[in-house]
């Protein structure tokens, strides 16, 4: 899968498990902060777990360390990345 597809399939992940009513995928930037104040969708605590179930389940990634999980889930970017580096194909 290449990169865009992946971004764009990956956001759309998001809005589904996030239940992000108004968003589309297209409003969603791949390098800017999910997380935060200046963050596109304005993310917080609750669902940085949301998007670690989502990785565990869809792309049987299970990350445990906090920190590396913040970097990880900074942006769309840093998870596509995270995802391709790690990715266990079946």
């Amino acid at each position: 899968m290449e990169s865009s597809e992946l971004k764009l399939k990956l956001k759309n992940q998001i809005i589904e498990y996030l239940n992000l009513i108004d968003i589309e995928a297209d409003d969603v930037q791949d390098d800017v902060p999910l997380f935060g104040p200046e963050g596109d969708l304005g993310l917080d605590s609750i669902d940085s777990v949301e998007l670690l179930v989502l990785l565990e389940r869809e792309y049987k990634l299970k990350i445990t360390d906090p920190k590396k999980g913040r970097k990880i889930l900074e942006n769309i970017n840093s998870m596509v990345r995270y995802i391709e580096e790690n990715r266990v194909y079946e």
